[in-house]
């Protein structure tokens, strides 16, 4: 049996986190939810880690590890960024910047539920099916 563990990581203070890690949040549970059934006929175990960092590690907030191995990292020509995310400014108190996915031309603040997806397959190697949604 194989294993894909998916690990959200994201800043939480006082059990909230910024809107965009929100978003992003819901698409990875979307996601594992969907791979767990597909993935199970192809002898994979799908697990879902989430891991609430403190504002020392802000740096890490919003990332997603397939296997320990950053999302930007499997999808070919992605690479991380930051910019300004006021959601987080305001439960910080001061100006913080937040990771963003450069991806194609376009800059992710939140992750959507097709990069996730597609770095699910990259990680395992094998070939992404069409979505069954």
């Amino acid at each position: 049996m194989r294993e894909l563990t998916i690990e959200w990581r994201h800043y939480e203070k006082e059990g909230a986190t910024c809107d965009r890690c929100a978003a992003t949040g819901t698409a990875v549970r979307e996601v594992v939810t969907g791979l767990t059934d597909e993935l199970a006929g192809q002898g994979v175990t799908v697990t879902f880690v989430e891991t609430a960092l403190t504002e020392d590690r802000m740096a890490q907030s919003n990332m997603v590890l397939f296997n320990g191995i950053p999302l930007e990292d499997l999808l070919g020509n992605a690479t991380s960024a930051e910019n300004n995310c006021q959601s987080c400014s305001c439960l910080t108190g001061t100006d913080t910047a937040c990771r963003t996915v450069e991806y194609e031309g376009r800059s992710y603040e939140d992750i959507p539920e097709e990069l996730i997806r597609q770095a699910a397959y990259a990680a395992l190697q094998i070939e992404k099916r069409e979505c069954r949604c």
